[in-house]
């Protein structure tokens, strides 16, 4: 419903498009992208084509704020474990939205989810960052301190500790020949 408020509507005969492929989804929409608004900036400003429709849109409750859709997409891909969301103009006629679609993730949500794979109670005591290791781990089979570092933003240091804290609860098996191997990595405990 939101892309309905985001497409430019002077191109009369044209349409949003949804094409769905085994590896990705992508969504284009009509129309450039505003002068205020580039691929680089996106994510974060805050802009409608179409204030009308998207102010009558938050009023049926149907989003709830400008460019909220956006910053959810990153944040829901982010949280299945796939890669952040791609935004193109391929034409330079209208707005290409591009989402990944990796069946090992989605199997791996089928399959299972945290309180499955470490138990309820040893879920509450994880913290934020070792949580994200446990999540890795589920979803490429292994995690390892630079995966994790890259991952989240953070520095190495803070995750070799993560990890090996992990390893301390039974949650974590390290994997290595020393600690400086640089091979190592951790897998969950079967």
């Amino acid at each position: 419903m939101e892309a309905g408020s985001h497409r430019n509507y002077g191109y009369s005969g044209d349409y949003i498009r949804v094409s769905i492929f085994d590896d990705r989804m992508e969504i284009q929409s009509p129309g450039k992208l505003p002068n205020l608004v580039t691929l680089e900036n996106l994510r974060h400003t805050r802009w409608s084509r179409n204030p009308v429709i998207a102010r009558t849109l938050v009023e049926l409750v149907w989003v709830r704020e400008l460019n909220e859709g956006v910053e959810r997409i990153y944040e829901d891909m982010d949280a299945y474990l796939l890669n952040p969301p791609t935004f193109s103009e391929p034409n330079n006629a209208s707005v290409m939205l591009t989402l990944e679609n990796s069946i090992s993730s989605r199997m791996l949500w089928r399959g299972g989810s945290l309180e499955e794979v470490v138990g309820v109670d040893a879920l509450e005591t994880l913290n934020e960052y070792e949580i994200a290791a446990v999540q890795l781990a589920m979803a490429h089979g292994r995690v390892t301190t630079k995966g994790l570092a890259e991952r989240t933003g953070k520095g190495s240091k803070l995750f070799t500790r993560t990890l090996r804290g992990l390893v301390d609860k039974q949650i974590l098996v390290w994997h290595g020949t020393a600690p400086n191997d640089p091979s190592q990595h951790y897998t969950l405990v079967k």
